[in-house]
């Protein structure tokens, strides 16, 4: 999720246990938040010399929930030394904010798509509800207010209001990416294909508007669907599941380029296809700006004249980001059809 959603939740739970005492709110907010946010630390860990590093790492060890007493404990330590002990505060009191703090960030991750490792080290699978985007400010401005309206107030009952916000929320998103589910499941039935998987998610700032993406007979199918009181199918593309052999007969299975290949696949969960609109490059079906489009948001580009040693490049694509915002917002607006 978003560093300010993150930040905030964090800040709604210590909070919502917090005293009324002077300036008791107001610190357990402003611990939480920095705790909050603590757990995406892991951008920093990158490499000039292998592009994808950091999608190993992005979202793995410090998002594990065996990681949260320890990830609340260094940020308590660093918070203590820097504002706690000046303020009289206990270190106890510290590590109980900045644990309650960090312990939110992955579990909110857990609503999004991207894939969290919670049980790290014990399995590296990436857990994925995938019932809110990374930023949606219906979910978000809320919290904003009633944890900024706690800390001026001294109200824990304004965390309280927010988590309850945060609670009901998720459930009506979870109530609409079962919707969608169901509505791409009768799709794919009416085209008489046979789902051998199915992954739905919603589109970029909303719950209206999902993106369906279904595999059927080695091609993905991809269509935009409008959930609510007038259901509407945007029907979109569809494309070949890579095939390795078939779409890079040219590269060595001991190369590089090769693992960086099967490595993004994995990140992928196996949604992966060749680039039709650029020879050479990987993509990730799963995400696209507009949910009836194949419009990668990030790909890997193989080189056939690469050495062996090399790694594949990975790139991220953001051309037409304000026609492609203008033309979702039609479609969450129901204004009109693609």
């Amino acid at each position: 999720m978003d560093p300010i959603t993150q930040g905030v939740l964090g800040a709604a739970l210590p909070q919502a246990i917090a005293t009324s005492r002077k300036g008791a709110v107001a610190l357990a907010g402003i611990f939480g938040f920095i705790a909050g946010m603590a757990a995406d630390l892991d951008v920093f860990i990158r490499s000039t010399e292998d592009p994808l590093l950091f999608l190993e790492y992005h979202r793995q060890f410090t998002h594990s929930l065996l990681f949260i007493p320890l990830g609340g404990l260094i940020s308590a330590t660093i918070l203590h030394v820097l504002i706690g002990r000046r303020l009289r505060l206990t270190f106890a009191r510290t590590l109980l904010i900045c644990t309650l703090g960090y312990g939110t960030h992955g579990m909110l991750d857990l609503a999004t798509s991207y894939g969290t490792m919670l049980f790290w080290p014990f399995s590296h699978e990436r857990f994925a509800a995938s019932i809110i985007s990374i930023v949606d400010p219906l979910l978000t401005v809320p919290i904003v207010l009633l944890v900024i309206l706690a800390g001026i107030r001294r109200s824990p009952l304004c965390g309280r209001l927010a988590l309850t916000w945060v609670c009901l929320y998720l459930t009506v998103a979870a109530v609409q990416h079962e919707a969608a589910r169901r509505m791409a499941e009768d799709i794919a039935t009416t085209r008489g294909h046979s789902i051998e998987r199915l992954t739905v998610k919603p589109t970029f700032g909303n719950i209206l508007v999902w993106r369906s993406v279904y595999e059927s007979k080695g091609r993905f199918f991809v269509d935009g669907l409008r959930v609510g009181i007038a259901p509407t199918m945007y029907t979109g593309l569809s494309i070949a599941r890579l095939d390795p052999a078939r779409d890079f007969p040219w590269l060595d299975p001991a190369s590089q380029q090769y693992r960086d290949l099967m490595r993004f696949d994995r990140f992928s969960q196996g949604y992966v296809s060749h680039n039709p609109d650029e020879p050479n490059a990987v993509i990730d079906v799963r995400f696209s700006f507009l949910p009836h489009k194949i419009g990668a948001l990030w790909s890997i580009v193989l080189k056939p004249d690469a050495p062996p040693e090399q790694h594949a490049l990975y790139q991220t694509n953001r051309r037409d980001a304000r026609t492609n915002m203008a033309m979702l917002w039609r479609l969450i607006t129901a204004d009109r059809k693609p």
